[in-house]
């Protein structure tokens, strides 16, 4: 048998965004292959037949559930090269962000497969899949396809969208892992990062985001209270985090985090092409600077050209008074 098999992280009786979006990619993937798409979770007693079935909505038709510590790696990959060898499934499908980087790349060790990160698309082609991914800066794209299986996609984070199906509820199949050795080595301590106003930026509809425009770290006041007004987060560039000005936790960019929020409201930044690699999928983009000729107005859908240090606080209270205060 050939198919899709994705991984779904998990905390706290919800199932992660990135990989619901990879779910329902494999699902649409499978389906235009004539293939199977199926899941693999890994976790303890939280993980419910309610909760694990409930995959089913994404498209996919069976959900492999094994025993072990959530948010490891290493258990991870012990199950899901036992679950693709017992198989045959072709092609392991990840969502993105750092433990799916760890996982991909150690099941590619583990059973002699390729593996490429950052996918931004993934395509059927001859009855195979080929991956898309930005090269040079986001400047290029290339397609790359797999000789061999199984063939290992890490997509880049918010890159796949989350589509319920209404497929209703997916087979479980218990799985019995035989945990190797240093697998169990490590435990996990605390689970979390820090992020701007504890807020998860990856997640967030709306972002507000600052750069050296502001001119000292007290600046980043005007976009937490913009951000605040319309039920955002704040979000910052490389630059303003290296000088110290807000949390590494809210960076966006090549060397951060990449987001796709509905609005990207960009004040004093300049639009570099490793900040652009990071939000450019936006929705909608709106950059405030006093450079008529800032590269960021390139590729914004509306640009102000102004004083943000006079703007910000006039378009809180805008918005304050739209919404009733």
């Amino acid at each position: 048998m050939s198919g899709i098999l994705t991984y779904v992280l998990h905390y706290d009786g919800e199932f992660n965004k990135n990989s619901l979006g990879a779910v329902s990619q494999s699902a649409k993937l499978a389906q235009e292959l004539g293939q199977e798409a199926a899941a693999i979770v890994v976790g303890g007693d939280d993980l419910t037949d309610e909760l694990v079935g409930s995959l089913g909505n994404y498209g996919v038709s069976k959900v492999y559930r094994a025993k072990g510590p959530e948010g490891l790696a290493q258990p991870v990959i012990d199950a899901m090269a036992k679950v693709i060898q017992d198989n045959g499934y072709s092609y392991a499908l990840f969502g993105g962000g750092l433990l799916g980087f760890e996982i991909g790349a150690g099941l590619a060790a583990r059973l002699n497969g390729g593996v490429t990160m950052e996918v931004t698309e993934v395509k059927p082609q001859d009855g195979k899949l080929v991956a898309v991914r930005p090269i040079l800066q986001d400047s290029a794209l290339v397609d790359v396809d797999y000789v061999g299986e199984p063939g290992i996609i890490i997509g880049r984070l918010n890159a796949f969208e989350i589509s319920e199906s209404g497929g209703g509820t997916a087979q479980i199949e218990d799985v019995d892992v035989q945990l190797s050795e240093w697998s169990t080595k490590a435990s996990m301590v605390q689970r979390g990062e820090q992020r701007g106003a504890d807020v998860n930026i990856e997640d967030a509809d709306i972002l507000v985001a600052g750069g050296r425009g502001l001119g000292k770290a007290e600046g980043f006041q005007l976009c937490e209270a913009l951000a605040q007004a319309l039920g955002g987060a704040v979000a910052a560039t490389r630059a303003v985090v290296d000088a110290g000005w807000y949390p590494y936790a809210a960076q966006i960019g090549q060397t951060g985090k990449t987001v796709a929020p509905k609005l990207y409201l960009a004040a004093g930044i300049s639009g570099a092409i490793q900040h652009k690699v990071g939000m450019q999928n936006s929705e909608n983009i709106v950059a405030i600077n006093k450079d008529p000729n800032a590269p960021i107005f390139e590729f914004s859908d509306l640009g102000i050209v102004g004083d943000l240090n006079k703007i910000l606080p006039k378009l809180t209270e805008a918005v304050k008074a739209k919404r009733g205060g």
